[in-house]
């Protein structure tokens, strides 16, 4: 029986794919973070933390969450922070983040890109889904 929020791998061609569920976009966007970082073997200098603010508008939630992850990426790569700890904020095609990262040491393989491939956020009563591809 799988926990109303989390996030797994699944086996994908080329790339990495993986699939996130959660009760509300707020968690849903702090899985796939949670989930893309896990993936990649992401590790960091603990007891050193730094707070970013982020916001990002978008057309549509399934754009919203790839920007998000991308911004993500970005402070990994160029800043070299890994974002740890999450309070986001999702309105309709907007997000609001509080977040705190710790020094990155390192990464086991790099995520290059999310991408857009068959993306589509799927809403039940009690429960939003997803899954995205990672180009590696």
């Amino acid at each position: 029986m799988e926990k109303n929020s989390g996030y797994r791998e699944h086996a994908h061609t080329a790339d990495w794919e993986l699939e996130v569920w959660a009760p509300d976009y707020e968690t849903l966007f702090e899985q796939a973070a949670r989930g893309m970082f896990a993936m990649c073997g992401a590790k960091s200098q603990p007891n050193t933390l730094q707070s970013r603010s982020l916001t990002i508008e978008a057309v549509d939630y399934e754009s919203l969450l790839v920007s998000f992850l991308q911004e993500l990426l970005y402070l990994a790569e160029m800043e070299k922070l890994l974002i740890e700890g999450y309070r986001l904020k999702v309105e309709p095609y907007r997000l609001q983040a509080e977040l705190l990262g710790a020094p990155l040491v390192g990464v086991e393989k790099e995520i290059k890109a999310v991408t857009y491939h068959n993306l589509m956020i799927l809403s039940k009563p009690d429960e939003l889904r997803v899954k995205i591809v990672f180009d590696v």
